[in-house]
């Protein structure tokens, strides 16, 4: 009996490391370890930082507070609100840690601004926002806001897997004419210093972000789009399937750093 009973336990465990194996075996390799992650945040100024932090001073806050304002505001066909069927925002902690998605209804990948948009006009049946316009902006700070802390974990299985690949891609494939790719900076070089500027490992917790270069929010669409300009290549149409792909598989890189939502930054 006994006998037997090692036999099983021989079996579980034999089994257990294949299937460990067998997931480990699916998963991405990572460039850099997720111990050795570090946000933005720690690439810029002592006083950026200060600014990001200080919640009464972050200009971010300034599109959190329209965006509250805008959750209440009803709107479209039925005067529905954002608060009518999702009622305390506090509730929706977590929810932008895990965008893009993949979303079954368009085949294809959606981050956390094309949710409100679809939000906004099969819901409230309202006039749709333009990508980058203030109200979108708005409402996606607030609503990333809500899960300030939280550690972004995306899911890359099943079908949300190619769009991943693709996005991983475009990570590594040398752009433009300057020939560079995203990974030359942000992993090969990062923590060097780029004229009066230390690069960072390029990791997007911190979007929707008040750019001090741009002297207002932006989304990480723009901001993606703003670096394909600085090698002097065409950018990605912005919200396209390749820019969304990107999206994810930078939110894949990040697994673990924390929402940092309005964040501020160079």
């Amino acid at each position: 009996m006994e006998s037997r009973h090692r036999l099983w336990l021989w079996a579980f465990a034999a089994l257990a490391f294949a299937m460990t194996r067998v997931v480990a075996a699916d998963q991405p390799e990572r460039a850099i370890p997720l111990s050795d992650l570090r946000s933005g945040k720690e690439f810029v100024s002592a006083d950026t930082r200060a600014l990001q932090d200080d919640l009464t001073s972050n200009p971010g806050m300034l599109w959190v507070e329209q965006g509250e304002k805008l959750w209440q505001e009803r709107a479209g066909a039925d005067g529905r609100s954002c608060a009518s069927c999702h009622r305390d925002a506090a509730k929706l902690a977590g929810v932008a840690a895990r965008y893009p998605v993949y979303d079954a209804a368009t085949s294809g990948l959606m981050n956390l601004a094309g949710r409100i948009r679809q939000c906004r006009t099969e819901r409230q049946r309202a006039d749709p926002l333009s990508n980058e316009s203030e109200a979108l902006l708005s409402l996606e700070a607030f609503v990333a806001f809500q899960s300030r802390g939280v550690p972004l974990h995306v899911s890359i299985d099943g079908p949300a897997r190619p769009f991943f690949e693709t996005g991983r891609k475009l990570f590594y494939e040398q752009q433009g004419q300057l020939d560079l790719s995203c990974a030359q900076c942000h992993e090969q070089r990062w923590g060097k210093r780029l004229r009066a500027e230390r690069i960072s490992q390029g990791h997007p917790n911190g979007f929707p972000a008040y750019r001090l270069e741009w002297q207002t929010l932006g989304s990480l669409d723009r901001r993606l789009r703003a670096c394909f300009q600085g090698v002097r290549a065409e950018p990605l149409a912005s919200g396209s399937p390749e820019s969304l792909a990107l999206e994810l598989f930078l939110a894949w890189r990040a697994h673990g750093l924390p929402v940092e939502a309005p964040a501020v930054r160079r």
